[in-house]
């Protein structure tokens, strides 16, 4: 969606934090996620890793199909103008050499 991650300083508290106190074996959470974007049907597949505390440490986010994934993303991009710095929306133009 993105062209690089969005690293914070410090980690976040996940939604799902508790789930990682009730398991002994992972700390990853997996996700799906079902819906529409303008009439068109478009999933997502989520990785949410935390540590020992609850803090969430890394989250990976898989959509498709990818028609639905553009439409979703020109509506974030409009929605996020100016909180999200444009050169995570794009790479650079290719300089020809």
């Amino acid at each position: 969606m993105i062209t690089r991650a969005i690293v914070s300083p410090e980690p976040r508290r996940s939604r799902s934090s508790t789930s990682s106190k009730a398991r002994s074996t992972s700390n990853t959470t997996f996700l799906r996620w079902q819906g529409t974007v303008e009439g068109h049907k478009i999933e997502s597949l989520e990785l949410l890793t935390d540590d020992e505390n609850g803090l969430l440490l890394e989250r990976t986010i898989a959509y498709r199909p990818f028609p639905a994934l553009k439409i979703f993303r020109d509506r974030l991009f409009a929605l996020n103008a100016g909180r999200v710095p444009d050169d995570m929306w794009d790479y650079p133009k290719a300089t020809e050499t």
